[in-house]
């Protein structure tokens, strides 16, 4: 089969590792890279046969990771962390490249080589932090929102490095081919947004009208590459192109949808790109050098750290924020392989500081869950007092405290429904999301909202959980929602909470956690279509919705033979065939004027007016001298038989059955 069957082997090996990295806590790249360690020619085991093959597929995988980089860019997250983002991080990534070139000079390397060096150590990972601050709780603090901003113009770095350094190898022959180089490549952006935004959007959005998903997910894969081969062929890199085509599409109305169709794509051929920089991973060279990797290790997160450290301090940061970005900032990223792969594709480095390239990442990457679990003690170790809790970003809270207030955990479409219906029933709420751009999105909304990961402590505290009255949690992770219904049980126990959940099998880990209301969506949707069946057929509809609670409450879904048996119990039961039947009296009835003793409806019909609606409103156990009006919707308890021959004898139309 060739590379089709290596293609099956390394999406095989990649699904186990991903799950491996899992198991451990870690992000899924670098299970991905393992098992390229163990597909390599280096281990012995199994081995794939097309490697440099291989390496050209993975270049889709880069160019698609450019591409939805920059259709996720927005300056909406840099508006709090724009200063220290978009002046610290170029300062940051000089001062770290100068130290990586000194430090690669003291260990012996080339200058150029040792240049390359601090440009791999120089970027942070984007998905390994961001996934070490949800574990830890931090999401929505001022410390992650300052990491976020740096990761994100770290990110963009990517692409002037990716220029600049293939040419610092003919620097002998003077600065012209890189002046050439930056000369060339901001034409290049220039007509990129000259001619982008006024035709690619129209064609997206003349392709979106078609409604074919197919077509959309062919347009946006068409673009991106297309454009990439385009640099390619100027002489620009093809990762360069992809980027600027998804940073275009981003400006467009279909931007989002765009980004959600390409991420599967962008996923799997991330894989294929990180498996194969795994392949080139070479365990005995981290056996070899194993004494100067250590040194390494240790002058990185020293150094790099230190460098994060001021760079807080310099920017006016205080409290724990320098430690944090210390602490956790200090890997080396994965857009450092992409750096490494390019230098050593193209003969511009050895083996050897490939290789260190490498294992260095891969490395820190390990190492920085475990470091970061370490902030509030050496933090509190600095300042000899105990940790100060940040305080996350909130909007429209009302200047006296919160009591007696519902908070929503997620604000999806079905929290923002919830937070809706409370307004208009003026009950105070607090909702959370950690989503940036629904919370930019609702930050007009009058109630009290936060940003931040509703699984922190500190971002519960801020929604005023001790004095809250219910928890509902919409979110649609089983995971989250777990995690969620710890913390809260450990603060407030007594705590009303209400869950949704995406999958029957969810329900019992929730009750063995004492949470026992519980929405299950599908389980709703078919109770419904059962109780519009029922009712078209004649049944009791306050049965019906009897049934419906039971089934509601009960701890184990029920099965459709449970449902039937259930139901065909209570039909049989004389006393649910009762039901309140409502007719509405014409202008033409001769009941208009008349008192209920006038109408004599008793004697006519054995049947009782127990109710009247008028307007709004409603008169139970109405009077006889009651005088009966147009429109008056007159209410009898009684079997749907009856209701028929009430109707016939009194000549009124009938507005069917209510539920009391």
């Amino acid at each position: 089969m060739g590379i089709a069957a290596d293609i099956v082997i390394i999406v095989v090996a990649g699904l186990l590792g991903g799950l491996l990295a899992q198991r451990f806590r870690q992000p899924p790249l670098l299970g991905y890279i393992l098992a390229g360690v163990f597909l390599g020619p280096h281990t012995g085991g199994i081995t794939v046969s097309n490697i440099h093959e291989l390496e050209r597929l993975a270049e889709i995988g880069v160019a698609l990771m450019l591409m939805a980089l920059g259709l996720e860019f927005s300056l909406k997250k840099l508006k709090s962390v724009r200063r220290i983002a978009l002046i610290g991080t170029p300062i940051q990534i000089l001062l770290t490249i100068g130290f990586g070139a000194g430090l690669g000079q003291l260990l012996g390397f080339a200058w150029q080589d040792a240049i390359w060096l601090g440009a791999f150590i120089a970027l942070s990972s984007t998905m390994v932090i961001l996934k070490t601050l949800i574990q830890n709780g931090r999401m929505g603090t001022l410390s992650s929102r300052v990491m976020i901003g740096i990761l994100l113009i770290q990110d963009l770095a990517i692409v002037p490095l990716l220029i600049i350094l293939p040419e610092l190898n003919n620097l002998q022959q003077g600065f012209s081919r890189l002046l050439f180089a930056v000369l060339q490549s901001a034409i290049f952006l220039a007509v990129m947004i000259f001619l982008g935004t006024r035709i690619l959007p129209r064609i997206i959005q003349y392709i979106a009208r078609w409604n074919s998903r197919e077509l959309f997910i062919l347009a946006v894969t068409a673009i991106g590459l297309g454009i990439g081969y385009v640099t390619y062929l100027i002489g620009l890199t093809f990762a360069l192109g992809a980027f600027m085509a998804g940073l275009v599409l981003s400006e467009s109305d279909h931007g989002h949808q765009a980004l959600s169709e390409i991420v599967p794509l962008r996923d799997l051929f991330t894989l294929i790109f990180f498996t194969s920089v795994g392949m080139l991973l070479n365990p005995s060279f981290i056996l070899q050098y194993w004494e100067t990797l250590l040194i390494l290790v240790i002058a990185i997160m020293v150094g790099k750290g230190l460098i994060f450290y001021g760079l807080a301090r310099v920017f006016r940061y205080h409290n724990v924020i320098p430690v944090a970005l210390a602490l956790t900032m200090f890997q080396v990223g994965e857009f450092s392989f992409l750096l490494a792969q390019v230098g050593y594709a193209r003969g511009l480095i050895t083996q050897t500081t490939f290789s260190m390239g490498l294992s260095l990442a891969v490395i820190t990457m390990f190492m920085t869950p475990l470091v970061s679990r370490t902030i509030p003690p050496i933090y509190r170790y600095l300042n000899r007092k105990h940790t100060e809790e940040e305080t996350p970003e909130a909007l429209n809270f009302p200047e006296n405290e919160l009591r007696g207030h519902v908070i929503i955990a997620g604000l999806g479409r079905v929290g923002l429904y919830v937070a809706n219906v409370l307004q208009q029933v003026d009950h105070r709420l607090v909702a959370i999301e950690l989503d940036q751009n629904r919370f930019e999105k609702y930050k007009t909304e009058k109630f009290p909202l936060i940003y931040g990961d509703a699984t922190s402590s500190s971002v519960l505290m801020a929604a005023g959980l001790e004095h809250a009255a219910m928890l509902v949690v919409t979110l649609p992770s089983i995971a989250s929602t777990l995690s969620l219904v710890r913390h809260v049980k450990r603060i407030r126990p007594d705590l009303h909470i209400v869950a949704r959940i995406a999958s029957t099998n969810d329900r019992a880990l929730l009750n063995q956690m004492g949470v026992y209301e519980i929405v299950q969506p599908e389980h709703e949707a078919a109770l419904e279509l059962t109780r519009q069946a029922l009712l078209h057929l004649g049944l009791p509809g306050q049965e019906i919705q009897r049934f419906a609670d039971q089934a509601r409450i009960t701890t184990n879904p029920l099965s459709f033979d449970q449902v039937a048996e259930q139901a065909a119990q209570q039909l049989n039961d004389p006393l649910a065939h009762l039901n309140l039947h409502w007719l509405t009296i014409p202008p033409d009835s001769f009941l208009v004027g008349q008192t209920i003793r006038q109408s004599q409806i008793r004697t006519r019909t054995r049947f009782s007016i127990i109710a009247i609606q008028r307007d709004h409103k409603v008169f139970p156990n109405p009077r006889a001298s009651m005088e009966l009006q147009i429109n008056d919707r007159l209410g009898f308890l009684c079997t749907i038989a009856d209701s028929k021959k009430l109707q016939e004898v009194l000549e009124l139309p009938s507005d069917g059955m209510e539920l009391q």
